[in-house]
């Protein structure tokens, strides 16, 4: 059995990690109203394509196509080189990947067709059609 010093504990993390996702859902809501995109959110379960393999370089690069059961759609890579290879991505879960790389999270609420590329203070968010077409 928990003492109630062990469970206040739990309640609290589990109200901070609450407030957490509600923090992250509002600054993703901005950044789609910013841009004039539909929001829909990437569950902390779901997987992200992150090519780890390019992590440091510059840009990010992010594409996202429609979800599928169990991803968000969103494919994540550093760099100037894309790669077709079936290996370039591996599966992250969301939670994770908001952990390691703050600075994409608020990005990660933009609806399936939308891409950034995001490189220090500069941002470009843009509809790309053709992604929605897999």
């Amino acid at each position: 059995m928990l003492g109630t010093d062990v469970l206040d504990m739990l309640v609290s993390r589990l109200r901070r990690a609450q407030m957490d996702w509600i923090q992250i859902e509002e600054a993703q809501r901005a950044v789609c109203k910013q841009f004039g995109a539909d929001f829909l959110a990437s569950l902390p379960n779901a997987k992200i394509g992150l090519a780890i393999s390019t992590s440091g370089q510059l840009p990010i690069n992010g594409l996202r196509h429609p979800p599928t059961v169990g991803t968000s759609g969103w494919y994540i890579w550093c760099g100037e080189s894309f790669s077709e290879a079936p290996d370039f991505f591996e599966p992250r879960c969301t939670h994770h990947f908001y952990d390691e790389r703050h600075e994409v999270v608020r990005l990660l609420g933009l609806a399936p067709g939308w891409r950034f590329l995001l490189s220090g203070d500069y941002l470009d968010v843009w509809f790309d059609p053709t992604l929605l077409a897999v």
